[in-house]
């Protein structure tokens, strides 16, 4: 038997501006029921109409309120030659930026030097005796101290320019925080201590000394050579590059967290909860503060782990 058709009323569904019903009140739940066929709704649509709500509203919440950091940061578009090896993004221009500037400090140093120096050449030369004599010197003695000083000074300051951009305004990112430049570092180190371990003591003699240490019983050698090889070839570069990346990208997302919280207290959040950015401020401030602490550290350690590992290898009876 043939059920008699719906009477419409005339009135049409209300719905969301994406075009799906706005069941959202008690009474719309009762229309809805009644454009149902007066049937009650199932469990299963009751939550997916309830999902289907309350996703866009909260999208449309999302969009004016709080953006918390994300490794998006990392991962900024291209602006230049996109698609090629010279691609430029953000990160890049940062990196090209912090170069020029390390080069144009000790250009200028060096061509403005006096006998009585100025503040600029006093701040500058008291960086290089730091890394000649607490760096260098101070790990590999007098000799070979003098002689890897220039390298140890170039990784120490151009680490610490990169690092330093990430509390700059307007570049707001370390260079070192992507983990493409830390790995071109330690692998300039990784090279650099083993070409001087081959020059000075041949291959036989450089794989003798660091996988098969003296003073240790042979039977040992079976355990202590594969973790001996895993460290000269493996860890040391590994560890290098993740410390320095991991420590800039750290402060980064903490730097940004703190002031972007900071701005959605004072401009968008209710009356009552604008006192907090005063408190995400001042953590924004602290935190930067360490940042800069945190740029030079890092460098330092850069450094001083540069001058260990040549020493390791250069002079492996110490």
């Amino acid at each position: 038997m043939r059920r008699p058709a719906r009477r419409t009323t005339g009135r049409s569904t209300p719905t969301h501006r994406l075009g799906f019903p706005a069941y959202t009140t008690a009474k719309c739940r009762q229309r809805a029921r009644a454009d149902a066929g007066g049937r009650h709704p199932r469990p299963q649509e009751t939550a997916l109409s309830s999902l289907a709500t309350i996703l866009p509203l909260a999208a449309e919440e999302s969009e004016s309120g709080f953006h918390a950091p994300s490794l998006a940061d990392f991962f900024p578009p291209a602006v230049a030659f996109e698609g090629t090896p010279f691609e430029l993004n953000r990160i890049m221009i940062v990196r090209l930026i912090a170069a020029a500037v390390a080069i144009l400090v000790i250009v200028l140093a060096a061509r403005r030097a006096k006998l009585v120096p100025g503040r600029f050449q006093v701040v500058i030369e008291m960086v290089l005796d730091f890394c000649r004599r607490q760096i260098a010197i101070e790990t590999l003695g007098e000799k070979l101290g003098n002689k890897y000083a220039p390298i140890i000074t170039t990784i120490f300051f151009t680490i610490f320019f990169f690092n330093i951009t990430g509390v700059v305004p307007f570049l707001n990112i370390a260079g070192t925080s992507v983990i493409g430049l830390p790995l071109i570092f330690a692998l300039w180190v990784f090279f650099l201590y083993i070409g001087a371990a081959v020059k000075k003591l041949g291959v036989g003699g450089f794989l003798k000394g660091a996988l098969f240490p003296a003073g240790v019983p042979k039977g040992l050698y079976v355990l202590l050579t594969p973790v001996e090889f895993l460290q000269v070839f493996l860890l040391r570069p590994a560890t290098l590059t993740i410390r320095l990346f991991a420590n800039m990208m750290a402060g980064h997302l903490l730097l940004a967290l703190c002031f972007a919280a900071t701005s959605f207290f004072f401009f968008e959040a209710a009356n009552g909860m604008k006192v907090l950015g005063v408190v995400t401020l001042a953590g924004g401030f602290a935190f930067f503060l360490l940042e800069i602490f945190v740029a030079a550290l890092q460098a330092y350690v850069f450094a001083i782990l540069t001058a260990v590992y040549l020493q390791m290898v250069l002079e492996p009876e110490h």
